[in-house]
Parts: structure tokens; sequence; C-alpha cells
């Protein structure tokens, strides 16, 4: 996910974003944990996501 289109979402979109990322990433590390899943590196990615989110959710909600 890009930036620009991170920039553009609402809170709401981001604060459904977010939990709906948080969910891939549980299902992400259950199935990890039963067998290894053939790209790990999709973990990071996911908590990468997560991670640019919830910034760009603190900024639009500070500059509120």
């Amino acid at each position: 996910m890009k930036n620009s289109e991170i920039q553009s979402l609402s809170v709401e979109e981001l604060k459904e974003k977010i939990a709906s990322e948080k969910e891939a990433l549980f299902k992400l590390k259950f199935a990890h944990a039963i067998t290894p899943i053939e790209n790990p590196m999709k973990i990071k990615e996911t908590r990468r996501i997560i991670a640019k989110l919830s910034g760009a959710l603190r900024s639009k909600e500070l500059s509120n």
C-alpha cells in the first residue's frame, strides 16, 4: 500500500483497514505456527502496513 493511498483515506477507513490487517496478521501467524507458510516475509510486510496505517491515523487525529 502506497503512502499516497494511505493519506487519501479518512479516519474511519484507516481504523477499518487497521482492524482488517490485524486480523490478517493473526491468521498468518496462526497458519505459520501450524505449518510453515510459503512466504514468511508476508508477516513482516503485514506488520509494516499496520505501522504505516497507525502512523497515518495518529497524524490525522493530531491535525484535527
